[in-house]
């Protein structure tokens, strides 16, 4: 799968396989079903996420339960810096039992 990169300097916009914009949030569909890993899967039932690198090197994340659903969009330094810090326990906080929850925090 070709995803390319458009050096338009006014719309620099990279594009994929159908030469159309890759944004955050779009459907992780038009990204293709190819190139997907699951490097995070465990015993959770099946809900994964997975990443995709692209070929410009940012990195696609998508819920593999909802692969039509939106993928998010990450620099190569995004991804970089959050990996590092999840290694560097700054991520640890999202492992912790529940506390309470205001209605803001429940979605």
């Amino acid at each position: 799968m070709d995803r390319r990169f458009d050096g338009d300097r006014n719309h620099p916009g990279r594009e994929h396989l159908y030469g159309e914009r890759i944004y955050n949030g779009m459907p992780a569909a038009e990204l293709g079903t190819e190139g997907w890993r699951k490097p995070w899967s465990g015993g959770n039932g099946g809900s994964c996420v997975e990443a995709m690198r692209l070929c410009d090197g940012r990195v696609a994340i998508r819920q593999s339960t909802d692969p039509d659903g939106p993928a998010l969009i990450y620099t190569q330094h995004e991804i970089q810096t959050f990996i590092q810090g999840a290694k560097a326990g700054d991520a640890d906080f999202l492992l912790a039992s529940p506390t309470k929850c205001t209605e803001r925090s429940k979605a």
